[in-house]
């Protein structure tokens, strides 16, 4: 029994790929699309912890020195942060033919899986029956009649630490002088806000009860949410809509699970790509994707890869801790 015992976490690491990444449309999307698959292709139990960027990069922080996690799904800014903290090995044998070139990454540490846009969601049905005009600015989130009626994720969100990015542009600053954003979500976006949501199942629930008009979301998560029927949209301000690349990696441990590998470049592949984009409206990083598909019409794809708007991560990440600590302090308080 002794031998048996000691075998066993062996025999289960062997048998086990560990999967962080985030939780709502992409968990539903890759428990139905990919993992069923991928475990009888493999003879491997993938157990999947569902949580945003952040929470992953703090479990890898809090594990760097016994990894766990074997692949880790990440926004692109917290993924250079890894890719930085040594957290990410090479992904092997990746074939770049089929990829765009935004989804790599150097030294192959990372790659893209999905292109998102941020911008607008609006309850299109409300908006209609108060006869209010689609939003199409940035300041437009500061219009007093979304009192109460605004949703933000907060800045440990890439979506929340996009709209305090604007508001900085906007405003004479950017991601080398946040001071004007900081200003103004203090002043005039904060009395609209109802709550600084975190999670995509609670955005929705907020929606559906109707306690939520207006919200700073993805293309993605908005066409995911208006698959189901319920009438949203989204909507990419004139100004701009930050890109989003929520991307990939394989852990760097001692005892690297080959696998991990193999499951990136099966969520890069066309079918499972094409399949991302009908299910969930997510931009392709694979160009044997066709982006003309109806269920692509909000991704960041043709004409409106002209609205996007790469930030400079280098400058965000160098002061993202103290960012954080000042928008708990004097916005979300």
């Amino acid at each position: 029994m002794v031998v048996a015992a000691g075998s066993m976490p062996a025999l289960a690491q062997q048998k086990t790929l560990t999967v962080a990444g985030y939780g709502g449309s992409w968990e539903q999307q890759l428990r139905k699309q990919v993992f069923p698959a991928f475990e009888a292709k493999h003879g491997v139990k993938i157990e999947y912890v569902a949580g945003n960027s952040t929470d992953t990069l703090a479990k890898l922080q809090a594990q760097k020195a016994n990894q766990v996690i074997d692949v880790a799904i990440v926004d692109d800014g917290p993924m250079y942060q890894a890719i930085q903290l040594g957290f990410c090995g090479k992904i092997e044998g990746l074939d770049k033919a089929d990829l765009y070139p935004a989804a790599l990454f150097q030294d192959d540490k990372a790659v893209a899986v999905g292109q998102t846009g941020t911008g607008f969601m609006i309850n299109t049905k409300t908006f209609k029956e108060k006869g209010w005009a689609t939003p199409t600015s940035w300041n437009d989130l500061k219009d007093p009649k979304f009192k109460k009626l605004l949703v933000i994720p907060p800045i440990n969100n890439t979506y929340g630490l996009y709209t305090l990015m604007m508001f900085a542009r906007l405003n004479g600053g950017g991601e080398k002088n946040i001071e004007p954003g900081f200003k103004v979500m203090k002043a005039d976006v904060n009395p609209n806000v109802l709550v600084y949501e975190p999670s995509p199942g609670k955005m929705t629930e907020l929606f559906q009860s109707g306690q939520a008009q207006i919200a700073v979301w993805g293309t993605g998560r908005v066409q995911a949410f208006a698959n189901t029927g319920f009438p949203v949209d989204f909507i990419y301000p004139k100004e701009g809509a930050p890109i989003l690349l929520a991307s990939a990696c394989p852990v760097a441990k001692a005892s690297a699970n080959p696998l991990a590998n193999e499951f990136i470049k099966t969520l890069i592949s066309a079918p499972v790509q094409t399949a991302f984009a009908k299910e969930m409206g997510n931009g392709p990083v694979n160009t044997k994707v066709d982006v003309n598909m109806p269920e692509l019409k909000m991704a960041p794809v043709g004409a409106r890869a002209k609205l996007v708007i790469q930030p400079d991560w280098n400058a965000i990440n160098a002061q993202r801790e103290d960012w954080t600590k000042r928008w708990n302090r004097e916005v979300e308080r």
